[in-house]
């Protein structure tokens, strides 16, 4: 994941500056080039000699250096690479950054940088919990700054404790290495078109009362969500649900199937369709106008008809996507259940899960599915739905070249 990657490592002045240089060793195993600027602080606590040893390359730290500035050196270290890892980020060093500071070569350049920028904050936890420091490192973040860390330990002075501490050196690599896999997912699917039905669909009876179903949308969300953090071009269409919109997806908000149904083909043409809605197989056959008044005897009879079958009508239309991917929510006999559906419906892909009271998947956030298609059957372990959804996205990308 790091062979080839450019980064650049800004050491602040904190004691914890020597833990930074098992950081440039291991990027250096792993095939980053690194480059370091030392602030003048950062000096104090681990040399040049020291850093450019481990990283192979020159150490920068002299803003005014007449043989580096002479090609405006400040600005060509930080944009000649792939990231800015900024460690130890102190306290000081978080102000100025904050505050747009340009005072030595290590804030210039950070000023100047256009790749993202990641900071490790270290210091007392009384200067993390300040106020300022707080602000400064919302501002930051507001900014798209990330953070890693800061960690909670014991601090360098006697009998200090509290979050405050740098991250361990593998946890910020791995933090680093997370941060490019990142950007390769979100290359995956980059200029396709993502259609995703979620949540539940609504049948009025009357003005008051309707019928419905249990879904609430977590795993349909979660999977738009992650097919835009994969580059895709999005369109949700939801039921009614009572989560948070998934950031980057365009939206449509529908009540009733046959409403669902005129929005997805509204959608097309799409790569890709997830049909992960819980559509109401059926709807009243009339709706009263008025509410049905309660009145002594027997209830009044309720008949229904079948609503459109979004998934079938989708998988053997003309406007069919690549690639077709339904949901089977059983309680009983699920994959044989399942199957059936992929044959019938037309799908390349069914999502099938267990949705029985005890199994906690309706309105949980954890899920067991079976993956079904024409090669066979693949059960993946108990996973968070949001897992479910990265796997989803990664074997529709897969699938689609």
């Amino acid at each position: 994941m790091l062979a080839g990657k450019r980064i650049l490592i800004v050491i602040g002045g904190g004691i914890a500056a020597y833990k930074v240089l098992e950081v440039i060793r291991r990027l250096k195993e792993r095939g980053a080039e690194v480059r370091v600027i030392l602030t003048r602080s950062g000096k104090e606590f681990v040399t040049p000699m020291t850093v450019g040893a481990l990283s192979g390359q020159k150490v920068f730290s002299d803003l005014f250096d007449p043989t580096e500035e002479q090609d405006i050196g400040h600005i060509v270290l930080s944009r000649d690479t792939d990231l800015v890892l900024v460690a130890p980020a102190t306290a000081n060093l978080i102000a100025r950054m904050a505050n747009g500071i340009a005072d030595e070569l290590a804030t210039a350049s950070l000023l100047a940088a256009a790749a993202p920028i990641i900071i490790c904050p270290a210091m007392n936890q009384r200067m993390w919990a300040h106020p300022a420091t707080q602000r400064n490192a919302a501002q930051l973040a507001a900014d798209g700054v990330r953070f890693i860390g800061p960690a909670e330990g014991r601090m360098a002075e006697r009998g200090e404790a509290g979050v405050g501490r740098l991250s361990e050196p593998m946890e910020i690599v791995a933090s680093v290495e997370a941060f490019f896999a990142e950007g390769e997912r979100a290359k995956l699917l980059a200029g396709r078109h993502v259609l995703v039905t979620s949540g539940p669909t609504i049948e009025p009876i009357d003005p008051v009362r309707f019928i419905t179903n249990r879904s609430s949308g977590k795993q349909g969300h979660a999977i738009a969500a992650a097919a835009a953090r994969a580059g895709a071009r999005v369109t949700l269409i939801s039921g009614p649900v009572s989560i948070p919109d998934p950031l980057g997806v365009s939206i449509v908000r529908v009540e009733t199937a046959r409403e669902m149904l005129d929005a997805v083909f509204a959608a097309l043409p799409a790569d890709v369709a997830v049909m992960a809605a819980a559509v109401s197989d059926w709807r009243p056959s009339e709706v009263a106008a008025e509410k049905i008044k309660k009145a002594a005897g027997d209830p009044p009879p309720l008949s229904f008809v079948e609503n459109p079958d979004i998934l079938a009508m989708l998988g053997h239309d003309r406007q069919r996507p690549k690639l077709v991917v339904g949901f089977a929510a059983e309680t009983t006999d699920v994959e044989a259940n399942a199957a059936r559906k992929l044959a019938a419906k037309g799908a390349d892909y069914i999502v099938a899960n267990d949705v029985s009271p005890d199994s906690g998947v309706f309105g949980g956030d954890r899920n067991n599915v079976h993956i079904l298609s024409a090669a066979g059957v693949s059960t993946w372990p108990t996973l968070s739905k949001d897992e479910v959804a990265e796997r989803l996205i990664a074997l529709i990308a897969e699938q689609l070249g």
